[in-house]
C-alpha cells in the first residue's frame, strides 16, 4: 500500500508538466525513474527506497493521464500489476471506492536517457524551506515572464551572495531579486536559465526535508532533494540566449 498524496509526490517530481514518457524500474522495492525533459534542458532522477511493487520495468507513455487516474483517489492505495508473458501491460490502482486500469507501454520502445559528467561546482548553497517557498512566490508574481539570472556579488556586509534575479533588468520593467549565501568560489558570475522549469522542480520538491543547490559557471545547475523516503535531483542547463 502507498497514500495517494506519496505517490503523486513522485510522479509530480519527474514529470514537472512535461515529461510524459519514462521508465519505472523497480528492484527490492527500489523504484528509480531516470527522464529527459523534451527539449533535453533539464536530466534527473527520482527514486523512492520503499515502492509497493514486485521487480518490474513499467513504461509509462502517459504521465498526465496517469496523474489524473491518480487524483480521483483517495487514501491508501493498492498498486498492482497484470503481465503477458514477460511485458507488463496494467498498472491496477486500487482505494476503497475505485478500481482503476492504466495501460503500460512496451519498455523496448523507450531510449536510454542521457548522462550527466559531475564536475567541479562554484557554488553551492543549502536550501531550506522558506528559500523554496520565496523562490516560488518570486517567480508566480511574474506570470509570463520565464528570465531568470543568477548572479553572485557582494552584499553590504561585503560577503559574497548568490542572487536570484527574475524578470528584466533593463529599462523600468518589473523585477524581483533573492540572495542566498552559500559557499561561492566565484564572483560575478552571471548566468541565465529558464525559471518556468526552475519552478516547477522547486514546486514538486516542497515536501523537501533538505535540498542542495550547486551551479558551474559552465552554465550546469544541479538541485537535489530528500524527502520522506524519495530521493530526486536534476541537471538544468543554462539558457542558450541571454535575454537580459
Amino acid at each position: 500500500m502507498i497514500n495517494k498524496l506519496d505517490f503523486q509526490s513522485i510522479v509530480n517530481k519527474y514529470y514537472l508538466g512535461e515529461n510524459e514518457s519514462v521508465k519505472w524500474v523497480i528492484k527490492d522495492n527500489h523504484l528509480t525513474i531516470d527522464f529527459m525533459s523534451p527539449n533535453q534542458e533539464v536530466i534527473g532522477k527520482v527514486q523512492c527506497l520503499d515502492f509497493p511493487l514486485q521487480d518490474s520495468e513499467l513504461a509509462i507513455f502517459d504521465t498526465k493521464k496517469l496523474t489524473s487516474l491518480i487524483n480521483i483517489t483517495s487514501g491508501e492505495l493498492l498498486l498492482e500489476l497484470e503481465q503477458q508473458k514477460a511485458i507488463f501491460t496494467k498498472l491496477k490502482i486500487s482505494d476503497e471506492n475505485f478500481n482503476l486500469t492504466y495501460a503500460l507501454s512496451d519498455p523496448f520502445l523507450f531510449g536510454k536517457v542521457g548522462t550527466v559528467n559531475e564536475q567541479e561546482y562554484d557554488i553551492s548553497l543549502m536550501l531550506e524551506v522558506e528559500d523554496v517557498e520565496a523562490l516560488i512566490k518570486a517567480k508566480s508574481a511574474l506570470l509570463g515572464v520565464d528570465n531568470m539570472k543568477i548572479n553572485t556579488t557582494r552584499d553590504i556586509e561585503d560577503e559574497l551572495v548568490c542572487k536570484f534575479i527574475f524578470g528584466d533588468e533593463d529599462g523600468h520593467n518589473n523585477k524581483i531579486t533573492y540572495q542566498i549565501k552559500g559557499e561561492i568560489g566565484e564572483e560575478d558570475l552571471n548566468l541565465p536559465f529558464n525559471s518556468n522549469m526552475f519552478k516547477n522542480i522547486l514546486y514538486a520538491n516542497k515536501d523537501m526535508e533538505k535540498g542542495t543547490l550547486k551551479i558551474s559557471s559552465t552554465g550546469l545547475m544541479c538541485l537535489k532533494f530528500k524527502s520522506n523516503k524519495v530521493l530526486s535531483e536534476y541537471y538544468m542547463v543554462r539558457k542558450a540566449d541571454e535575454s537580459f
